[in-house]
């Protein structure tokens, strides 16, 4: 059994800080639903400064949309720092299969830091698998399955997580389904982004990284679901979705769509 409300309320009171190593283009937004849900965002990407921010994290999270070679050291330095603090990382591969620089910074990353959870859409966790052909830019041009999640998350260590019309979990011997969320999320840039806020809020409080991943996935795209029904488009749906985390309640996890696979 998944206790949603009873780790979200633990979010809400213990505030855990969430380093985000973030890409420029969601890093707001990404400051916002971290917040929404009850943790504190500090969005600091300076060389100088990274190793001693998460050292002292709850949870990191490197995104790597926004990339050149003083972001990618930054990225190495504060994964290494967290590791050695045993703070959990998510890492975000945003564009892998897009570019050889893309690709090639992941596979260093996974490498060289102790990722706790690897989270990217369709297109990326497929290319990192090994399956070319399904990435334009950071878009995803298709979905893909428990399988590559599985294979991706004993390959390096990691809980896997694939975004998409159904979410695929897996930590190599468990998996999980999850078909919560709207369509209209794809209107929204960086929601993919976002959700990795609120998936990194739950891993800071538990360890249980599949179970975090599920818990973050489902909260957001409940609450995703619940600013559609109010919404009239994308920018009054991101604006609705915010309002909707912060004020999440017990009964709204009665709409959870999971399926768990032991």
């Amino acid at each position: 059994m998944i206790n949603y409300w009873d780790d979200l309320q633990t979010i809400r009171r213990k505030r855990p800080l969430i380093h985000h190593l973030m890409n420029y283009v969601v890093m707001n937004d990404a400051a916002n639903v971290t917040l929404a849900v009850g943790a504190s965002p500090i969005m600091a990407h300076a060389r100088e400064e990274v190793e001693e921010l998460a050292s002292k994290a709850d949870a990191v999270y490197i995104n790597i949309g926004t990339l050149d070679d003083r972001w990618i050291e930054s990225f190495i330095l504060a994964g290494k720092a967290a590791s050695k603090n045993n703070v959990p990382v998510l890492l975000d591969p945003v564009g892998a299969g897009a570019t050889r620089l893309r690709t090639e910074t992941v596979l260093r990353i996974l490498n060289e830091v102790e990722v706790s959870v690897l989270k990217g859409n369709g297109g990326e966790m497929m290319a990192l698998a090994g399956v070319t052909g399904m990435i334009k830019g950071v878009d995803s041009l298709g979905e893909a399955s428990l399988d590559i999640a599985e294979k991706l998350a004993r390959e390096y260590g990691v809980t896997a997580v694939i975004t998409g019309p159904r979410d695929y979990v897996s930590d190599g011997k468990r998996g999980a389904i999850v078909s919560n969320g709207t369509p209209m999320l794809q209107y929204i840039t960086g929601s993919g982004c976002m959700v990795g806020s609120v998936i990194a809020s739950f891993m800071a409080v538990n360890r249980d990284f599949l179970v975090a991943s599920v818990e973050g996935l489902v909260t957001f795209e409940i609450a995703a679901e619940k600013a559609e029904k109010r919404s009239t488009g994308p920018a009054s749906l991101k604006v609705n979705l915010i309002d909707e985390l912060y004020n999440m309640k017990p009964g709204d996890y009665e709409m959870a769509r999971v399926e768990l696979k032991e």
